[in-house]
């Protein structure tokens, strides 16, 4: 997967931090972004998705662009006009947490979004590598306890993934549920580039767009909390050059918290599937997250899931799951 010369080497070599891309009209475009830069954009955008009613305050008429004034969030969040125009210009460094709180208060973030505001304060402070180390860039090889842990689960698909959305390891299930990711034995597995660099992805998620927001949140998030990370800022520049709808989304600033719920698939051999996920963090390789996939007892996923199961056992190369 290779991206076009110039801009491309251009974008990768400036990192996550710079995947804006400028279009006309002042859309987003590949570019060089500080964190002063990730800071006001991600205030920006947050501010310009509260209307005064859902903020408790009388509607002031017609408004030149959407969402609240930064007299109205410095109002709400308790602090004066001038800092928090500061703040929104991407003085981040040296804030409280008592402010960082009051203003995500004001701005109505939800958790993922909160974390987020405190990694990129963190970041502004120069502390962001004390609070998450920074990963080895290439994909790691897995221990072999944890390889013989996804192994053992045999009735459910499990997959070990990063903060990249590198696909790391997958028990037998897992090989089979998330086939459509291992039709290129040359490159690794990687949730972001199938969903939007195979086509193979708009069927496989029912949903599309939905499961590209939810990738997307999940980098910026990754993003957010390690800054430094350079196989993201390498992936997010690719991607940022080869996709307008990934680039689209990644002007968005959402991120959010994956931790369980329930996704939709369209695999290829058994049909639909609606499979509950939990995810757990693996604490002895931070990092790195173990996904379980469930059905309900009883419905038919769970007999597709079966049925899954009987096309992996056919299948000479899932008799020996890889990482």
């Amino acid at each position: 997967m290779r991206c076009g010369a110039g801009a491309a080497k251009n974008s990768l070599s400036m990192g996550v931090r710079t995947g804006h891309l400028i279009h006309p009209r002042g859309a987003l475009t590949v570019g060089g972004v500080d964190n002063r830069n990730e800071v006001r954009e991600f205030l920006v955008s947050r501010r310009a998705k509260i209307t005064p009613e859902q903020a408790g305050l009388p509607h002031a008429g017609q408004r030149r662009v959407p969402g609240l004034r930064r007299s109205e969030v410095a109002a709400l969040a308790g602090v004066s006009v001038e800092y928090y125009a500061k703040i929104e210009r991407g003085s981040l460094g040296g804030a409280s947490a008592g402010v960082l709180d009051s203003v995500a208060r004001a701005l109505q973030l939800d958790d993922a979004e909160r974390a987020h505001l405190f990694h990129l304060a963190r970041a502004a402070d120069g502390t962001a590598g004390v609070v998450r180390p920074r990963r080895p860039s290439k994909q790691r090889a897995v221990r072999a306890g944890l390889r013989w842990t996804l192994d053992s689960i045999t009735a459910a698909p499990a997959i070990v993934g990063n903060n990249r959305s590198d696909l790391i390891a997958a028990n037998h299930l897992g090989r089979a549920l998330y086939a459509d990711l291992y039709t290129d034995p040359t490159t690794p597995p990687n949730f972001a580039r199938f969903a939007f660099l195979d086509s193979a992805a708009h069927r496989f998620y029912p949903d599309w767009n939905v499961a590209a927001d939810i990738t997307v949140a999940n980098l910026r998030t990754a993003a957010g909390q390690d800054p430094h990370d350079k196989g993201l800022h390498d992936l997010v520049g690719e991607l940022s050059t080869r996709s307008e709808e990934f680039r689209r989304r990644w002007g968005a600033h959402n991120v959010r918290t994956h931790g369980a719920g329930t996704k939709h698939f369209h695999h290829h051999i058994v049909g639909d599937l609606a499979l509950a996920y939990e995810s757990l963090d693996l604490r002895a390789e931070p990092g790195l997250t173990m996904t379980i996939y469930t059905a309900e007892p009883g419905s038919p996923t769970a007999e597709s899931l079966s049925l899954l199961a009987s096309w992996a056992a056919t299948r000479q190369d899932y008799a020996t799951p890889r990482g």
